[in-house]
């Protein structure tokens, strides 16, 4: 008996094993597959932009510091580098997309071996006029404890119970979602991973993760989408 347990144990310990080994050659087979992808995207990003007519930069510093207390950006900063800075026209409105990048203040410690590297993506577009500070956004967990914005409710329940609004101009973000805003968030499936944030004349939206060709097209034509389902007089009343 003591034998048959024996030659189980082994079998199960061998079993473990092979088990471990095989997952780590998938987890690295994948790993290196994404890497493959993220620089054949990054590769076509340069290509793109003069196809387009858009002006492409590996690296930009200092042009995003406006941006500083938005979405992913720190609350203050000068000289913040941008990576792929495209800068361009998309169906009559300007705009730039670049990615920001900076350490995980939560992972290892001062050794930059250790630090996690934080990609963020980031899109901007040019709207019609000024609008009212606000932003948009589908709270994650940790938002109720983290986040000490000032928030609005629409009054919508279904709407409200999807969505944050971030804002401390309550009556003109009445008027930029008075239209057909609220249904169009509401069914849009990108709204869910795009949050949306409105500065002035810019309106930003920007997600977790590398730049891709594909990805420009997507968040591009979801910001001209928002645009255009905002109220004219929400832009001269702002």
């Amino acid at each position: 008996m003591e034998l048959l347990v024996g030659i189980l144990v082994k079998g199960l310990l061998f079993a473990f094993i092979a088990g471990m080994f095989a997952l780590v050659f998938v987890m690295s087979r994948r790993g290196r597959k994404q890497e493959t992808q993220v620089r054949d995207e990054y590769a076509q990003l340069p290509r793109m932009a003069p196809e387009r007519g858009w002006t492409y930069t590996p690296s930009a510093q200092g042009q995003i510091d406006q941006y500083c207390g938005v979405g992913p950006f720190p609350r203050s900063g000068e000289n913040l580098r941008a990576f792929h800075y495209t800068t361009g026209e998309f169906r009559g409105r300007s705009f730039k997309f670049f990615e920001y990048r900076y350490n995980n203040p939560m992972s290892g410690g001062e050794v930059a071996e250790r630090k996690q590297l934080i990609v963020e993506s980031v899109f901007v577009v040019t709207a019609p006029g000024s609008g009212p500070k606000v932003e948009i956004y589908q709270p994650g967990r940790l938002d109720g404890l983290m986040d000490r914005r000032s928030k609005m409710e629409l009054g919508v329940p279904e709407f409200d119970q999807e969505f944050c609004i971030a804002t401390r101009d309550e009556a003109a973000v009445r008027d930029v979602l008075s239209g057909d805003l609220v249904p169009f968030l509401l069914s849009d499936p990108r709204a869910k991973d795009s949050p949306i944030s409105l500065r002035g004349d810019e309106m930003l939206t920007w997600y977790t993760g590398t730049l891709s060709p594909q990805a420009v097209d997507e968040r591009l034509n979801y910001l001209s989408d928002v645009l255009e389902r905002i109220p004219a007089q929400a832009w001269t009343a702002a």
